[in-house]
């Protein structure tokens, strides 16, 4: 038997990214963004209304870089997304992070977060179903230790969800099965 909740927020797992820029006076500026998705191949979307300090800076600086959280940092993370910078300018300092600008975009990568999309802004989208912010990404980084070989595993990423139903995060990590693999052991063949 099914029973209703008292959600609409319902998709889980939900990325935990961090969204970094420039300030107008060089410092830097990090969100905590669960709103977040590829569209394309190189193009991501975020779900970020323009009263966030973030989507001032990208449209500013027409660049941003967003970063997959993990379990080794989900104090900061969260502290990224109930801390607004335009109330705390010095929030990234708070957090004790590190970062170095991209030799790509006019954007920081945040050096302790195992894997980041450096992106060029391509436009705002603003109307009712809008998807906010839309960049292309121009290049991707990840730390050695999360590589085997030539490839990320995800299990050393640890990377976090977000939970909508309890307001929790939660470590991705196991593998359960080979996409576009696994579902060919039932497809017939027509």
């Amino acid at each position: 038997m099914r029973k209703s909740i008292k959600t609409t927020e319902a998709i889980f797992p939900m990325p935990v990214l961090m969204i970094a820029t420039y300030n107008e006076d060089g410092s830097i500026d990090v969100m905590n963004a669960a709103w977040g998705m590829m569209i394309d191949r190189n193009t991501v979307a975020l779900n970020l209304t323009e009263t966030h300090k973030t989507v001032k800076n990208i449209k500013n600086r027409k660049a941003f870089t967003v970063s997959i959280a993990d379990s080794n940092h989900v104090i900061e993370a969260d502290y990224f997304g109930i801390v607004s910078g335009n109330n705390t300018p010095n929030k990234f300092e708070n957090s004790g992070l590190t970062a170095t600008k991209s030799e790509n975009v006019d954007a920081p990568i945040i050096n302790e977060f195992p894997i980041c999309l450096e992106c060029k802004f391509i436009e705002y989208q603003d109307d009712q179903y809008g998807a906010g912010v839309i960049g292309k990404v121009v290049n991707v980084t990840a730390d050695e230790k999360v590589m085997n070989g030539e490839k990320v595993d995800i299990n050393l990423v640890n990377a976090i969800a977000f939970d909508p139903y309890t307001h929790g995060y939660y470590k991705v990590s196991e593998r359960v099965g080979d996409a576009f693999k696994d579902g060919l052991k039932i497809k017939k063949d027509n």
